[in-house]
């Protein structure tokens, strides 16, 4: 490598050096935003100002910030997650960002610990197949919901019909067993909403919602 080369190469490592890490992590977020569609995913649901949210599978928040600004302070979002450090993460962003409506709950495997009739909406997203407990998560879901509330469901499409551990190690789950195991934990099926597309590595997602019984 020439000295030139080496020069360039020195001030670019500068540059970034330079590049505040929120702005980073912006430039991250803004870019996930534009395949993701949180604001139509979040219009889909009929998520506004007020709402009781669970955002189950929440990882370090990517959604439960979303929801917690557009339910503002009068709402509520239970950011739910077995991996606490995940959960540690995004607590501290949320004290950081004085979002006091974002209330963070380690679940189980088999439960997710809501509380029972507490929410207006739970959203799933790609998390689904995760579940290995899935028909005890659903029932812990469906307890949690309010009499009418909607379940959203975002996960990989995969081909019918191969054993469910298949779909495990794939990080996939077909839309047709979900609304097999969301029907028989009482869900009724409502809907599919557009979903989206990962650019890289490239996975297509299918969007469901399902409403609990009982206006």
């Amino acid at each position: 490598m020439n000295m030139r080369r080496v020069l360039q190469l020195s001030l670019l490592l500068c540059l970034l050096a330079s590049v505040p890490s929120s702005l980073v992590a912006q430039d991250s977020g803004t870019g996930r935003d534009a395949w993701q569609r949180p604001e139509e995913v979040m219009d889909a649901l009929g998520i506004q100002a007020g709402t009781a949210v669970a955002d189950v599978g929440s990882g370090d928040g990517y959604f439960s910030f979303h929801l917690a600004r557009r339910v503002g302070a009068e709402g509520r979002v239970y950011a739910v997650d077995i991996d606490q450090d995940a959960l540690n993460k995004l607590r501290r962003r949320a004290e950081k960002e004085n979002l006091a409506q974002i209330e963070t709950i380690e679940g189980a495997k088999d439960d997710p610990r809501l509380p029972a009739d507490s929410v207006d909406v739970v959203l799933v997203v790609n998390a689904y197949h995760e579940m290995r407990d899935y028909d005890a998560m659903l029932a812990g879901l469906y307890r949690a919901l309010r009499p009418g509330g909607l379940l959203g469901i975002i996960e990989a499409e995969d081909e019918p019909g191969k054993p469910r551990q298949t779909y495990y190690s794939r990080h996939r789950m077909p839309e047709e067993v979900v609304r097999e195991d969301a029907e028989r934990a009482g869900f009724r099926f409502l809907r599919t909403e557009p979903g989206f597309t990962r650019p890289s590595p490239n996975k297509e997602f299918y969007f469901l919602i399902f409403e609990k019984n009982g206006h």
